[in-house]
């Protein structure tokens, strides 16, 4: 995979696309640098002016608010991941291969990628396991989702869900098997870091394989009643 890879969102999260411009991506880009350094909380539009050399202004034509930029950022994410899943199963016929293939995608989305030049997946990663919640756990989520700004979520969980399903046809819960490993996928980094009494896996070991060893044993555990 050598390819540079464009992902464009059709988005209302943003007013302009920020990769049709030099600035926009590079509002993007020291964006995720700044919520990575700071934390959401404490990252504002004057300090990012401030690091890009520009004004508040200009960072406001491309952004509502932080909130939308955050939206932007884990939907950015979660298409790139459904990328990274369509590429790595693309000719596996088997389904019980894919859905493994896919828990550990999820598991590993720390992994710098070159084909996003100005992207640090790494960073971005950090992000969405720290605030990635913070997008939907708001009182305006209702008006947000109307307006589609989970739609990339939604639409990975679904094509998730449908691979289960030609595994386990029967299962009557594959939506919310799927939504709670992508969720849990970042809870379990999280609390390796940070809430390590919450998680058996320990910091030091090998934690993106550990956190995919144990969402596959869930999954799999799930649905064996089920399978074809």
């Amino acid at each position: 995979m050598n390819a540079t890879v464009k992902i464009n969102l059709n988005h209302k999260s943003y007013l302009r696309n920020p990769e049709e411009t030099i600035l926009g991506q590079k509002i993007v880009s020291e964006s995720i640098r700044l919520i990575d350094q700071l934390g959401f909380e404490e990252f504002t539009f004057k300090k990012l002016a401030h690091e890009i050399s520009s004004t508040e202004a200009s960072v406001y034509r491309y952004f509502e608010n932080k909130h939308k930029l955050l939206v932007y950022l884990v939907s950015w994410y979660w298409v790139w991941l459904d990328y990274q899943i369509t590429f790595q199963t693309n000719n596996i016929s088997d389904a019980a291969q894919r859905l493994r293939i896919i828990i550990r995608i999820l598991a590993e989305a720390s992994l710098n990628n070159l084909q996003t030049s100005y992207m640090d997946e790494a960073a971005l990663h950090r992000i969405v396991i720290a605030d990635a919640a913070k997008a939907y756990l708001t009182k305006g989520v209702d008006a947000d989702n109307k307006d589609q700004l989970f739609r990339e979520y939604k639409t990975l969980c679904k094509k998730i869900a449908a691979i289960l399903l030609e595994l386990a046809p029967g299962y009557p819960y594959p939506h919310a098997l799927i939504s709670t490993v992508m969720e849990a996928t970042h809870q379990q980094t999280y609390f390796v870091q940070h809430l390590p009494s919450l998680t058996d896996i320990k910091s030091g070991e090998n934690v993106t394989g550990k956190v995919a060893d144990f969402l596959e044993q869930l999954v799999f555990a799930a649905i064996t009643n089920y399978k074809i």
